[in-house]
């Protein structure tokens, strides 16, 4: 039986947002020079030019059939700790500290949404498509802001100048507002950039989850940055879009946010997660 989410979330339950990143300088900065600076750049290069619808349908329907591997998510979860995402400007931690420092902020300040314990505890492990048993995609393939395909890019989109080496730039049943889209279609119908979002959210549907729906919005479109942060496509969302949109907006400042040296002890938290993947999924996964 799926879990029904009622009421609107507040606002961030006094929850302080940090100054800076764990390198000292704002979040999701891409201007600021540091030691990270040129390689985020190279990495949306490579992403902003073969991100094109093809290439994104292709891989939806590799991925989609889920016949990778057959897993716990605890154990897709260690699986994670030897990588860092070289997209973030934010973080070089491996990706398991990144999940638990989320996870726990949230359940600090949101006790009683034990769903959204557990999706931002799962949200990345999408990642797991770099391991090389899921085919070691390179990371442009994986990580990084995701964006719609199929109509113009938005300008709003990180690295947005890269785009024009993309062929779909010049396709013009692409490169128009709507492109293959009709106003207000509803994301559920809209083919993003091929991502761990997609991934995991494919993952989350076919193993048939009990997690609300604003689970599987939030676990799907978490880096869609040109539209939670920026306002834009919403030309593109209908209105059970928007009302899952406030649960993508609290959770995100959570993902963004929490990030930090400080690590969460593992063994301690475990036992907590563990109750509520048995709660949501099935002992073993397919992948």
């Amino acid at each position: 039986m799926r879990v029904i989410v009622r009421g609107e979330p507040s606002d961030l339950n006094g929850f302080e947002v940090p100054r800076s990143n764990a390198f000292g300088h704002q979040f999701r900065d891409y201007e600021k020079e540091s030691g990270r600076t040129d390689a985020v750049e190279e990495f949306y290069r490579t992403n902003h030019v073969n991100q094109t619808f093809d290439f994104a349908k292709n891989k939806k329907e590799e991925y989609g059939k889920l016949q990778r591997a057959e897993m716990s998510i605890w154990e897709c979860c260690e699986l994670l700790n030897q990588y860092v995402d070289e997209s973030d400007p934010d973080l070089d931690e491996p990706q398991i500290e990144h999940l638990l420092q989320t996870a726990e902020a949230i359940r600090r300040d949101y006790p009683d949404e034990d769903w959204l314990h557990l999706t931002a505890l799962i949200h990345d492990l999408g990642k797991v498509l770099l391991h090389p048993s899921f085919g070691g995609e390179p990371q442009w393939s994986v990580v990084g802001d995701t964006f719609p395909l199929g109509c113009a890019f938005d300008k709003s989109i990180v690295h947005h100048q890269h785009f024009h080496d993309n062929s779909d730039f010049h396709n013009p049943a692409f490169n128009t507002k709507l492109g293959i889209y009709s106003e207000n279609c509803g994301l559920e119908y809209v083919t993003m950039s091929w991502g761990h979002d997609e991934y995991m959210y494919l993952v989350a549907k076919g193993n048939n989850t009990k997690l609300p729906p604003a689970a599987l919005f939030i676990i799907r479109f978490h880096s869609f940055y040109a539209m939670h942060r920026s306002g834009a496509y919403e030309y593109l969302m209908n209105e059970e879009d928007k009302e899952m949109l406030k649960w993508l907006k609290v959770f995100n400042k959570y993902d963004l946010y929490s990030k930090s040296k400080v690590r969460i002890d593992q063994e301690k938290v475990k036992p907590y997660y563990f109750s509520l993947i048995e709660k949501y999924f099935p002992e073993k996964l397919r992948w």
